[in-house]
């Protein structure tokens, strides 16, 4: 979760790359906290908490990544954990599909094409991140595929229940539960609590 300066509610963010002693995020600029993440100057501190809930599972045989839009962020990380496995890569426009730059041995499509439509016949460990269409159709090929799945998150704690989804007929809060359903506990690194400036 990153919080600005004077922002009330934090915003949650997957970790796109963790060099050494700092933490990078993609982020599409949409709306004002966005925007003003966006805007920050180099040195500008913000807080950082977490992470949450859980992560991939990355001691698969066959690991296959999967990600439509901005839910590529979290890709770029797991890639660089897993030894840079194929990944398939979906976007609306060539503009977006530029983040595909951070996921090495990326397939990419661009709409109306379809990760869908590229996810090979043969049995592969899928993990998968994106908006929730494109989640539910990789479920239904893939039925053990580790889903990240994304909501508004307020706390972070599962106090609130801002975050929760329906998934396999139950509610499901991500910040506690998730983000990763259908998956086996995590094994990415604790990366704790921290507060780091604006590289």
């Amino acid at each position: 979760m990153l919080e600005l300066p004077g922002q009330v509610v934090p915003r949650p963010f997957s970790i796109c790359l963790a060099p050494k002693g700092e933490l990078a995020f993609l982020i599409d600029p949409v709306g004002p906290v966005t925007r003003r993440l966006c805007e920050l100057e180099r040195g500008r501190e913000i807080s950082v908490f977490g992470p949450l809930g859980n992560g991939f599972r990355t001691d698969v045989d066959r690991p296959l990544l999967v990600g439509g839009g901005i839910g590529v962020a979290p890709l770029p990380y797991a890639s660089q954990l897993m030894g840079k496995p194929p990944a398939i890569l979906g976007f609306r426009t060539r503009r977006h599909a530029e983040a595909a730059k951070l996921v090495p041995n990326a397939e990419v499509c661009i709409e109306p094409k379809l990760v869908t439509e590229l996810i090979p016949a043969v049995p592969m460990d899928v993990l998968a991140c994106g908006p929730e269409p494109m989640l539910h159709a990789v479920h239904a090929l893939v039925s053990d595929a580790q889903l990240a799945w994304e909501a508004p998150m307020a706390c972070g704690f599962g106090a609130c229940y801002g975050c929760v989804v329906e998934f396999q007929g139950r509610s499901v809060r991500l910040c506690v539960e998730g983000p990763i359903l259908n998956g086996r506990p995590p094994v990415l690194p604790i990366l704790g609590e921290s507060e780091e400036g604006v590289e």
